[in-house]
């Protein structure tokens, strides 16, 4: 069924884990590492979430930095959910270093140099999952 909602739609992105609330993908984007939490029921905001449902959302995009500043070594992380452009409840993680194409400056905000996105290692996918299932448990199938 189409709902319009891309995130009701598709995975957004390459799933890393998941249970039965919410979602981790590698994003399909620009900037090495950048992952996304994905709400899975179609809700637009936090406060749409019941405390315990927001504190498990908080509590897996705080996995998904932990895991990643230890994977990468980034120079800052960047946390954000916006929504504007897809009104369904997510959160950006996003290492960010200090050669990268955006920094210091948000990763939406122009270019200030040009620099192509540091490459991953051969097994990063597959080691950020193990990372995730073993700081959340076990991921659910789909």
């Amino acid at each position: 069924m189409t709902t319009k909602c891309l995130f009701c739609d598709e995975d957004g992105g390459e799933v890393l884990w998941r249970d039965g609330r919410c979602r981790v993908v590698l994003a399909g984007e620009p900037f090495s590492g950048f992952c996304r939490v994905i709400w899975s029921e179609h809700v637009r905001e936090m406060t749409d979430l019941s405390a315990p449902n927001r504190a498990h959302l908080m509590h897996v995009v705080y996995a998904v930095e932990s895991a990643l500043r230890a994977r990468l070594t980034p120079a800052k992380m960047n946390i954000a959910s916006l929504g504007n452009q897809t009104p369904h409840l997510h959160w950006h993680v996003i290492p960010r270093f200090a050669d990268d194409s955006h920094f210091p400056d948000s990763v939406w905000a122009p270019r200030v140099r040009d620099a192509a996105p540091r490459p991953l290692p051969d097994d990063f996918v597959a080691a950020l999952a193990g990372d995730l299932a073993a700081m959340l448990g076990a991921s659910t199938a789909r």
